[in-house]
Order: structure tokens, then sequence, then C-alpha cells
């Protein structure tokens, strides 16, 4: 075995907060696995990647660094949405119990939109000063943005491959719009090791890594939270849940033929356990467009448990 074959491989992995947790988002109420990607998975994954790509031993492979960018809501605004303050809370936990620091820049709401901004030049600038710092010898990246393009360009004058950590997907939002991410192909191009995520996962890994591993159980990862969530001002209402898609559905409301509701607006409930019919409580609101929509929506009892 060469001297390279025995030399420890230096990685550093820094997430783009928002970009991954639309990712998780996607695995838990869009696809089919209906789980939650985990941390601890992914990097373990990423280890058994370059071990293959380097041509090493696994144990050779070690993460040094791992670093998460977001930009986050304040107290008093994440409170005031459902279970939000919860969740953050939580996943800040989790990040923390596996050794990720974390880096928070606060939303900006401009003309009544919430903005990050600031997040991938602090992202790349912490990038390239710990690259020089602390040697790493591959840098891995879960964005997708060519915004990050400069980065690994300067990465590369240090010696510094570069594996990219990417998914391509379609999704509802909140307001019931069709989304589309879609990697920068100028990005993909630059990385050393571009990595289509969607494809390792839907149609299995090359790799002696079982992919069931990128995934943890919805339960343990985000249990049912033991807080009391704060409600919009407005009247609470009722009725019956009238049909679910993949990360959204809609209420039985006749007025407006049925009210739009996505998963991010439930309160106290996973959207996961919801099934069609089921009663729920939910005060009435209108996305950007003016069209009304259900917000703060309680499962309150399910009459397909209840027949067991």
């Amino acid at each position: 075995m060469s001297d390279n074959q025995n030399k420890l491989t230096r990685i550093g992995v820094f997430y783009d907060g928002n970009y991954f947790l639309h990712v998780s988002n996607y695995y838990a109420y869009h696809h089919q696995r209906r789980a939650r990607i985990s941390i601890a998975g992914l990097h373990e994954f990423v280890r058994y990647k370059l071990a293959d790509e380097e041509n090493k031993d696994v144990h050779l492979c070690q993460i040094v660094d791992a670093h998460y960018f977001r930009g986050r809501l304040t107290a008093q605004e994440a409170s005031n949405e459902g279970n939000r303050l919860y969740y953050d809370r939580l996943f800040d936990d989790i990040l923390m119990m596996e050794g990720v620091t974390t880096h928070y820049l606060p939303v900006r709401t401009i003309q009544g939109y919430r903005q990050e901004r600031g997040i991938d030049v602090w992202m790349a600038l912490e990038a390239y000063e710990l690259a020089l710092h602390k040697q790493f010898d591959v840098i891995v990246l879960i964005a997708s943005d060519s915004d990050f393009v400069p980065l690994v360009r300067k990465l590369h004058t240090l010696g510094v491959k570069v594996m990219l950590m990417a998914w391509d997907y379609e999704y509802y939002d909140e307001e019931g719009r069709r989304r589309t991410t879609v990697t920068s192909q100028e990005l993909w191009e630059e990385v050393t090791y571009p990595m289509a995520m969607q494809k390792s996962i839907d149609e299995g890994d090359d790799s002696s890594f079982d992919v069931r591993k990128l995934f943890v159980e919805r339960k343990r990862v985000f249990p049912e939270p033991e807080v009391v969530a704060v409600a919009e001002d407005g009247e609470v209402m009722s009725s019956t849940v009238f049909s679910l898609k993949d990360g959204y559905g809609f209420i039985s409301y006749p007025q407006t033929n049925n009210l739009f509701f996505h998963f991010s607006f439930l309160v106290d409930t996973d959207f996961n356990d919801l099934r069609e019919g089921d009663n729920v409580e939910f005060t009435l609101s209108e996305n950007d467009q003016g069209e009304p929509i259900a917000r703060n929506v309680r499962l309150v009892s399910s009459p397909s448990l209840e027949k067991e």
C-alpha cells in the first residue's frame, strides 16, 4: 500500500442549512420513505464514498469538522408558528450531538417576504478560512447554488478536493405553489466528486454503504412536543380532511371549494399521522395571492383509528 493510501483523509462538511431543511422535509413528507435524513448516517455515507473514491480504508477517511449555516427567525416569530421553536431547538440538539457547529443569521422581512441575507457568503468565507487553517483534504458541500462556484475554485488552488452532495426534486410549498429544486450545472461541473443523492437513494448505491442508514425513524427524531403552540388571531373552525397529497392536503370547506394546508401549518400533529376523513380544527387565513387557506391545523379525532 502506498504512503498516500496510509495517510488520513481529513474531511470538512459544510451545510447550506436552508437547502438541507428543504431536502429533509422532502423525504419526510413528499417522498415514499416518509423519513428525515440522518445527520449521523449522512456523515457515515460521506466517509464510505470518499474511501471508495480515494481507494482507502474507511477508517482513514474521517470528518474532523462540520458546520451548519442558516437564517433563523427570532424566538417570538418562531413561537407564533405552531411548534417551530420546539423543532428548531430539537434539531439544534441533534446537530450538537453529532459535533456540528451551528451558525445563524436573523431572517429579514423585506416587503412582506422573509429573506436570508449573507448566509452563502458567510459559509463560503468560513469554509475557505478553515480550509487554510485546518488543512482539509476534502471539503463536502451540501448545497446546490451556483454562488458556491468561486469557493470551489479557491479551494482547488489550495489543493483541496470538493465533494458536492445535492438533490434534484419537486415539491409544493406552504402557499400551494409547485417548486423545483435543481442543482446548478456550473457548480456540478466544478467539483471533484459530484454526488447525485436522489439517484443513490432511489436506485441504490454501488458502494458497501447501506443507504437505509441515511434515514432515521420519524418518531425518534421528531417526537411529539410537550409545548402548547400559539395560534394566529382568528376564529377556530372545524371540519374534516378532504384529501391528502405529498406534503399537503385539503380540508372540506364548501364555501371555497376546500382549503389548502401545508404540513408546516400543523400544530401538535404529524402530517404522516393524518388520514382522509379525520376531524381537524384550524384557523382561516390567506396566502400571498389572497386565496383562503387553513393554518394552525390540529388533529381532533380520527374515525379510522376509532374503528380499530
